[in-house]
């Protein structure tokens, strides 16, 4: 089992940056592949990035290429989001993820999920 509760959301101008953090709880944490994903309003849930267990891998949305960063800390049970130059698209529920029964980008495959931390990006 693995606990996942996401916070760092909020309110940011376009062009800024926000650190989003998950704690994750569960002794399983440091061997799973983590995944953040966003839902705007009426849309559904899309693929932000994945990382795997050790970094090897990190795996990013089209949409946020070159702006978001994925990052983990196994010792801390941490995985982290870093956003930078934010657009009003970027607006949407943030949700972390953990444990894809298969492939990265399909948020269907993960079997845990924070509650999620609104972003909302101002124009």
């Amino acid at each position: 089992q693995v606990q996942l509760v996401e916070s760092g959301g909020g309110l940011v101008q376009a062009g800024g940056s926000l650190r989003l953090s998950c704690a994750a709880s569960g002794r399983t944490f440091s061997i799973v592949t983590v995944g953040w994903f966003r839902q705007a309003p009426g849309k559904e849930r899309e693929f932000v990035a994945a990382c795997t267990r050790s970094s090897t891998f990190k795996y990013y949305g089209d949409s946020v290429k070159g702006r978001f960063t994925i990052s983990r800390d196994n010792a801390k049970n941490s995985v982290f989001l870093q956003m930078n130059s934010l657009k009003p698209e970027d607006t949407a529920v943030y949700y972390c993820a953990a444990d894809p029964r298969s492939g990265y980008d399909a948020a269907t495959g993960y079997q845990y999920w924070g509650q999620g931390t609104q972003v909302t990006v101002s124009s």
